[in-house]
């Protein structure tokens, strides 16, 4: 089964939320992972307004993952959700994941999404959790982050590890998606499981992206395996 799924650094929709709704509507994705969603006071509603304006619904996530959500069109079926919080170091934004095991058709697969930490004697510790998640999956994995470092570095190699990275693969490496008014680093991933193939790739660069974060969007199309 085909599947598009987008992860968007959404900078805490400081930006233009319009064409923010314009540029992730256009896509059409059935998956979306957020990064900088509603965390805080009235949350739920947030998040729920926010799934509504880019006409999708809400999978998991906002407070319990501090602010990563998860969210998806109705092609998509959502069995169970679940969030990690990682160790709070003093000074510093607590940070944490999500995770939804879904299925569309005749396939089944487990998203997941994270931010890491911009500090770098605390981001390694937080990729290290999050691979553990990872790796007691059984089912194929799509894992969408923010990893405030480029690939090449500790934190991104021990969550790639095991995984395709879907811009290599594609030949977009070169890609950068941050910041959108002077791109120069590749900071947004997609991860996916080797049994998922890769058909298409995109850093979504565009008027409507540059007005909507300081993030662009990155944006695959992935087919998925049946399940055994």
């Amino acid at each position: 089964m085909r599947l598009r799924v987008l992860s968007y650094n959404v900078h805490g929709q400081r930006d233009d939320v319009d064409a923010l709704a314009g540029a992730v509507r256009a896509l059409e994705p059935d998956v979306v992972i957020v990064q900088e969603a509603p965390r805080r006071f009235r949350w739920r509603h947030k998040c729920a307004a926010l799934a509504d304006r880019l006409g999708l619904v809400v999978a998991a996530g906002g407070l319990p993952s501090l602010g990563n959500l998860l969210l998806t069109s109705l092609r998509v079926r959502v069995y169970q959700t679940w969030c990690r919080q990682f160790p709070l170091t003093p000074g510093r934004h607590m940070r944490g994941a999500v995770f939804a095991e879904c299925g569309v058709g005749g396939s089944r697969f487990v998203v997941a999404g994270s931010h890491l930490s911009t500090d770098p004697t605390e981001r390694p510790g937080q990729a290290a959790l999050l691979k553990q998640e990872l790796t007691a999956l059984r089912l194929p994995v799509v894992v969408g982050a923010d990893l405030n470092e480029n690939s090449g570095g500790g934190a991104w190699r021990t969550v790639a590890d095991g995984l395709t990275d879907v811009a290599v693969v594609a030949g977009g490496e070169g890609r950068f998606t941050f910041p959108c008014r002077q791109p120069r680093d590749r900071i947004d991933a997609l991860f996916v499981d080797p049994r998922i193939d890769v058909l298409g790739y995109d850093v979504v660069d565009s008027e409507q992206t540059r007005r909507a974060s300081d993030h662009f969007p990155i944006c695959a199309d992935l087919l998925l395996p049946a399940v055994d």
